[in-house]
């Protein structure tokens, strides 16, 4: 949702906006090993819904060339550093043509505090439990490098507000004629295969709206153990306001699809994908009432990816995404340094 957030802002600056999205390759030459495939990316990117189009394999250094290419008059990027493999500004070139506007970073999230969260795999880290030490002192050393601290890169806790959530919302009343349809789950760490799930879902109907029902954090805990959710339900709000499938979401969606649920929004049919349904706390199958109204229906999103999946594939790399991480720390702060040095001398 930090990307998204910037999609956002980027949008707002003019009335076109193409996203580029480098290869494997180039995320691995440059920054360490990337999470996610350039397919999974190019697709996740483009579900995102104030993106017009994708530049797929977009050069890692942003040139005049690229954005002649696709007649772009500006580039925006957050208003933190971005440096190539030899401690470079990515973005020199076009900041010298005067081609280059910034917006600004997301406060309280990065990639490299979530690789973080699922690193250590505690409990602690979506409840503000400061008790747990043996997490704080993780965190200290998972956004920090040989010496020093970049403010780009660490870890720190989101702040919701309802700024916010009106930014990412939709805000569009179900229309006459529109077909609602709910689902619900965690949608935590929201990847790909959800984005696969409510393209098939948004399929369905020809005015498709979609709610989706968010579940609070101790009920994810509930019924995915460990330290599920790895995001809050702010951070999963906003991401999954962020696509462009979802029309609305209720914020700490009851286990249970209720009928005093399904009256309120009108529902007219009720989806789930392939994953296993755990039973209710008494037992009781969650999606009873949707079914014995006959409007529940399974979708097979096609994908075999979970957020499951995603952290077994983070851990797999742990060494070499620790290593990513203090390499970004380290040249982050090198720029720091000759940024302060250059202030030095003007005095």
């Amino acid at each position: 949702y930090g990307h998204s957030n910037q999609l956002r802002q980027a949008r707002a600056m003019g009335d076109y906006l193409i996203v580029g999205v480098h290869t494997d390759e180039e995320i691995a030459k440059h920054k360490g090993p990337p999470v996610f495939t350039q397919e999974e990316r190019y697709k996740m990117v483009q579900a995102i819904k104030w993106v017009d189009e994708i530049a797929p394999g977009a050069p890692y250094v942003t040139t005049l060339e690229t954005l002649d290419k696709y007649s772009c008059d500006f580039c925006v990027h957050g208003d933190d550093i971005t440096l190539t493999i030899d401690g470079k500004d990515t973005y020199e070139e076009v900041k010298t043509a005067g081609r280059y506007r910034e917006c600004k970073r997301t406060q309280g999230v990065s990639t490299t505090d979530l690789v973080g969260r699922m690193l250590l795999m505690t409990k602690a880290h979506h409840s503000n439990i400061d008790e747990d030490l043996d997490y704080r002192k993780h965190t200290d050393n998972f956004g920090k490098g040989p010496k020093g601290h970049s403010p780009w890169t660490g870890v720190s806790q989101f702040l919701q507000t309802s700024q916010k959530i009106i930014q990412f919302a939709s805000g569009k009343e179900p229309q006459p004629g529109d077909t609602i349809i709910y689902v619900a789950g965690a949608f935590d760490l929201f990847h790909v295969g959800h984005v696969d799930f409510l393209e098939k879902v948004h399929q369905l109907a020809e005015k498709p709206y979609i709610i989706a029902g968010l579940h609070f954090d101790q009920e994810v805990n509930r019924y995915k153990g460990k330290n599920y959710p790895i995001m809050n339900i702010h951070e999963r709000t906003l991401s999954v306001l962020a696509c462009r499938y979802v029309s609305e979401v209720v914020i700490g969606a009851p286990y249970a699809v209720t009928a005093d649920l399904l009256d309120h929004f009108r529902v007219t049919l009720v989806c789930h994908g392939m994953t296993e349904v755990v039973p209710d706390k008494d037992g009781s199958d969650p999606y009873e009432e949707p079914k014995q109204r006959g409007i529940f229906q399974l979708v097979d999103s096609g994908s075999n990816l979970t957020t499951d999946l995603i952290v077994q594939r983070i851990i797999k790399n742990r060494l070499e995404f620790e290593a990513r991480n203090q390499k970004k720390e380290a040249k982050e702060l090198a720029v720091l340094e000759a940024m302060r040095r250059l202030e030095q001398e003007k005095h």
